[in-house]
Formats: C-alpha cells, structure tokens, sequence
C-alpha cells in the first residue's frame, strides 16, 4: 500500500514503542524524511524483522532531514500513567529534532494513534499511521530499535528477568520470572501484573 502524501512545508512523524509491557520507559521517535532522498522499504516497525529495523533505522538516520529519539522514564509512566508517558516522550522527541545544521522545528507533525500531544507546532493524529504515512514508520522504527537496544542493556543489570527475549512485555517468560524474583527497579509498578505481586 503506498503511502500518504504529506502536507506542504517541514512535517515530521511521531511514534512510540512500549507502551504494553511491564518493564522499561517508553520511547518516542520524530522524523523529518528528505523528500529528496527517498527510503525503500519503510513500514509498522512491528512488521519488519529486526534486522530489517536495524538496516532501516541506520538510513533514516543517514538521510532523513532531521531526528530525535526521548523517553518517558518508569516512574514517569507510573506517576502520571502510560497514555501521558507516551504523550510526554512524543512531545519531548519533536522538540529535540535537530538536523545537520542544528535544531529543526517542524511546521506540522503526523502522530501515529488518535490522540495527540502538546507541540510547538500545528499536529494531526492518524490512525495506523505508521503503515499509512512514511515519516510515521520511519519514526516508529527508530523508536522500536532504541527502546529494544535500552531492554538489552536492562538484561545486563537485570539477566534473570530475560529482556533481551521478551522487551519487557508480559509473556509467560516474563511473569514466570516475575513470580520468582519479584519486580525489579525496571518494572512499573502501576501496572496490574506487577502491582498484585509487590501487594502480595
């Protein structure tokens, strides 16, 4: 399916990852596509396999126009919840972006979802954005790669848990290693799954 045609002027996709599991910040990504230097291969980071993520996610850094990753930490997701989390981490990435001649402010952004945060310029939500408009998808790989690369050095400080396999979310792995040896500071304890066993 190709994609949307973008609006005139400087327009940046949005995108977050992790908002399901139970562990780790979630992490948002803005992009500003080079119409000049177009990316084959751009989709939902959830349909590419990881090493067709990686490879993306080092073009669109090479080319786009401009970029910038941020996060929402765990305590940030669990005092304010996830949706404002998300919002804030895709909030903190747009005003981040920055090109090779320096920060780059965006005339309009494309945000991947129906709900859409408070940004320095005109902003538009798109259902399934990311398999819908370019910017969007390569937004979402960025922020798909970042946040599986900060879950692999969680497993390093945290190995028992297996977030290296499972990012965090609730497998069968997961919650296993959640009955065993309790939440860990990389949980968020809002969460229902985590919340019953620090309770119990």
């Amino acid at each position: 399916m190709p994609f949307l045609r973008p609006p005139e002027g400087l327009v940046c996709g949005v995108d977050e990852a992790g908002r399901g599991p139970l562990a780790g910040p979630v992490v948002a990504a803005a992009v500003i596509l080079d119409p000049a230097r177009p990316i084959s291969g751009l989709n939902d980071s959830k349909k590419l396999t990881a090493l067709r993520r990686a490879a993306l996610a080092e073009q669109i850094r090479a080319t786009a126009l401009a970029w910038a990753v941020a996060e929402a930490s765990v305590e940030e997701i669990d005092r304010v919840n996830i949706l404002q989390a998300s919002l804030l981490a895709m909030q903190r990435a747009v005003v981040a972006l920055a090109g090779a001649d320096g920060p780059v402010v965006p005339s309009h952004a494309l945000v991947d979802g129906n709900q859409c945060p408070r940004l320095p310029c005109s902003v538009e939500a798109v259902v399934g954005g990311d398999g819908k408009v370019a910017a969007i998808a390569a937004a979402s790989i960025l922020a798909k790669t970042t946040r599986d690369a900060g879950m692999r050095v969680l497993h390093d400080i945290y190995p028992e848990y297996g977030f290296d396999r499972h990012k965090g979310y609730p497998t069968a792995l997961h919650l296993k290693a959640l009955r065993e040896h309790g939440a860990c500071l990389a949980h968020r304890r809002s969460y229902a799954p985590v919340a019953r066993l620090c309770r119990s």
